[in-house]
């Protein structure tokens, strides 16, 4: 019979592992670099899946227009919440099969004399500015517009131009369109991969980020509305070329406040002034009639019932967000910045509240 084999170290219990970490300083140690290694593994993970993220995040915003459209309805229509989901879904496809049915021919005759008018008006503004004095060459500022054209941001470029583009928002209808139909689903799966203590908290922390969402939603439709028909009216009076693209490109830039304002005003501007210095001036002055209105009355009235966002702090995520992922990212800035907004505020209360 073999005898038992002797237990030499009496800091090791008998049976325990090799790895194990006797020590509870080592251990306390030990626990603190695997949460930083962690930490580091998932900064690096979010950014090899950013683009994924704000596929996502796009998805999100999508499913909330739809939420506010359908809990809109439910004031008036006493039916279920997937038919009135159903009602937006349809009346938003009608508005877009009429925009390009009956206003798509006129539309894109526009559109395609829009670039050769911009160029023209271009060589004019070098032209005028060489007569100044300035020294400006066509080639210089082809090249920077060139420069300016190219970055059109890291989801576009790694799915590959306009088939990434069109890709991109199928995805973002797609995924948008399974949560609007099934929200809880997703909270509560989100939710069940939380530790039991901090489920209420998300749960509470969702509720008004999807809240502050919707709102932020209803008034930038409700900017784009305004901003759209108006400059489309006011410059269809004025005999202005391409009114109706220009209403449309000023609307849908109005989602992006500061940066869309300035694109849409150089734009209007220089097809105004290719129908002489008259229409030019007029143009600057629907331009700037329609933004102080909106500045003054419309968004005020909206910031009241919606999120109020820091005007320096909504440029400087607007550009970031430019730069790091292009239009996508530019649309998207202002509901991120209001996302977190909220969960700022409800970090704050809470450390208000254990204190």
């Amino acid at each position: 019979m073999s005898k038992a084999v002797e237990h030499k170290d009496p800091d090791r219990p008998i049976g325990s592992s090799p790895t194990q970490i006797s020590s509870p300083e080592l251990r306390r140690e030990a626990a603190r670099a695997a949460v930083w290694v962690a930490v580091v593994g998932l900064a690096v993970l979010a950014v090899y899946v950013s683009q994924a993220l704000l596929v996502i995040f796009g998805a999100l915003v999508f499913a909330t227009l739809l939420d506010g459209g359908a809990r809109l309805l439910g004031r008036v229509l006493k039916i279920g919440r997937n038919w009135r989901l159903a009602i937006v879904l349809v009346v938003a496809i009608g508005f877009f099969v009429w925009l390009g049915w009956f206003a798509g021919s006129q539309i894109s005759v526009q559109a395609a004399q829009l670039p050769g008018l911009l160029n023209h008006q271009m060589i004019r503004l070098i032209a005028w500015l060489q007569t100044k004095g300035f020294a400006v060459e066509a080639g210089d500022v082809t090249r920077l517009a060139g420069t300016a054209l190219s970055g059109v941001g890291t989801v576009t470029k790694a799915i590959g131009g306009i088939i990434g583009a069109v890709a991109t928002v199928i995805l973002i209808l797609t995924i948008g369109l399974y949560i609007a139909f099934e929200p809880r689903l997703y909270e509560r799966g989100i939710a069940w991969m939380l530790p039991q203590d901090r489920r209420d908290e998300f749960l509470l922390t969702a509720d008004r980020m999807a809240f502050t969402l919707r709102r932020l939603m209803a008034g930038r439709l409700v900017g784009m509305a305004f901003e759209g028909v108006f400059i489309f009216l006011a410059l269809a009076i004025g005999g202005v070329p391409l009114a109706a693209l220009l209403g449309i490109i000023t609307g849908l830039l109005a989602f992006i406040p500061n940066i869309g304002a300035i694109v849409s005003g150089i734009l209007m501007v220089l097809v105004g002034f290719s129908g002489g210095t008259e229409m030019g001036v007029y143009t600057i002055i629907v331009y700037f009639v329609v933004q102080n209105i909106d500045g003054n009355i419309v968004v005020p009235l909206i910031a009241r019932r919606t999120v109020d966002l820091a005007p320096a702090v909504e440029l400087a995520m607007q550009l970031i967000m430019g730069i790091l992922f292009g239009v996508l990212g530019l649309f998207l800035a202002d509901p991120l910045l209001a996302m977190a907004k909220v969960w700022l505020q409800r970090r704050a209360e809470i450390a208000e509240g254990e204190r």
